[in-house]
């Protein structure tokens, strides 16, 4: 038994039994039936079983993480031609294929985020990335089971003792280092803990420290991020799917001081960002950084600055920014890209109450705050 079996991808000689596993899930089914396009067959007689047959039939000669990842490239290529306009990207030439490195990006969409970052490897030959994801979003086996087949490998966040919490993260630590430095394999994480819903990227010290976790005590955090070749990548959403659940759940934490969420919220967030309108999108990638302190904060600090400055902005962040009376030089938009963008988010917060408002502008506008 490996010590990181709890946590890690799934291997090559799991992965067709996992996948026949899935199509017999009966919750998985019901959520391809509630938020897929197996809608139209929902009501079908036997309809379970008839799904379970054509997944069975479509994974069959799934075996090995590089076939299940060959398919998942097509679904996420489907995504890029149904729901985004133009997808570029910059800095794809800084990568060399014979190193791992360790992506640290904004997080804006649950899966999207990764995924597309993996679109652009893939599509390169270049070696895709371990995904870090959080267990709180892996309520439900089938949930794990996906992520875990798409070479993610789980932090764990769930309530514990201090005890448990550390072990928990200390092996999250060793699995990254010994994936980038042993294994010559890349590593993507976000820079904080959860999207940011109101638009403000930065880079939390927390994260830098359960990185550094396992080597703490042997290098100092600076030397020790420049052994892993960190790279910045920034990703921006001209329309974010997500928008108004953002702004809702900004809102009520803001006046509760506390946002429980509805059972399988974070599933439905996850179904919407990937099949909902997204407009243009943008992906960078930096170049490896040089971290020169031995200090959590400037190394974190120097992360988001990264991020930010090579953050592409949008009509859409432009026009929110107009709307709540800001000071923006906008000189990459024409007035008619502008007034669309403003009818965009005018008839957007038509749902929401005038009290919400400001939730939602900030998150289109606080990225002009760079």
């Amino acid at each position: 038994m490996n010590k990181f079996d709890s946590i890690r991808p799934y291997l090559d000689n799991e992965v067709n039994k996992v996948l026949i596993d899935l199509s017999n899930n009966r919750r998985f089914l019901k959520m391809l039936f509630e938020t897929g396009e197996y809608k139209k067959i929902k009501y079908l007689p036997f309809s379970r079983k008839v799904l379970g047959y054509l997944l069975r039939n479509q994974i069959k000669n799934i075996n090995s993480v590089a076939d299940y990842q060959n398919m998942f490239e097509s679904i996420v290529s489907d995504v890029v031609k149904k729901s985004i306009d133009n997808f570029s990207v910059t800095g794809i030439e800084n990568l060399d294929p014979m190193k791992g490195y360790l992506f640290i990006s904004n997080h804006r969409d649950i899966t999207l985020d990764s995924a597309l970052l993996n679109l652009c490897l893939h599509k390169n030959n270049l070696n895709t990335t371990n995904n870090a994801v959080g267990n709180n979003l892996l309520s439900e086996k089938w949930a794990s089971d996906l992520m875990r087949l798409n070479k993610s490998f789980i932090i764990d966040r769930s309530d514990k003792s201090k005890r448990e919490i550390y072990k928990s993260l200390n092996l999250s630590s060793e699995f990254i280092n010994e994936t980038i430095l042993k294994n010559n394999n890349s590593i993507w994480i976000a820079q904080k803990q959860g999207r940011s819903k109101d638009g403000n990227d930065y880079t939390d010290p927390t994260v830098i420290k359960m990185i550094h976790l396992h080597a703490r005590k042997k290098i100092p955090v600076n030397e020790y991020l420049n052994s892993l070749n960190v790279i910045p990548v920034s990703i921006s959403y001209e329309k974010d799917p997500n928008d108004l659940r953002k702004t809702k759940e900004l809102y009520f934490t803001d006046l509760n001081k506390k946002y429980t969420k509805e059972p399988k919220e974070d599933l439905m967030s996850i179904a919407e960002g990937i099949r909902g309108y997204k407009g243009d999108v943008h992906l960078h990638i930096g170049s490896v950084l040089d971290f020169q302190t031995d200090s959590y904060e400037d190394c974190s600090n120097l992360i988001t600055t990264e991020i930010k400055k090579s953050y592409r902005l949008h009509a859409t962040n432009y026009a929110a920014a107009l709307i709540q009376g800001k000071k923006v030089n906008i000189n990459d938009f024409d007035v008619k890209q502008i007034d669309d963008a403003i009818n965009f988010i005018n008839e957007r917060v038509e749902s929401i109450s005038d009290e919400m408002h400001p939730y939602f502008l900030n998150q289109y506008s606080n990225p002009t705050n760079i």
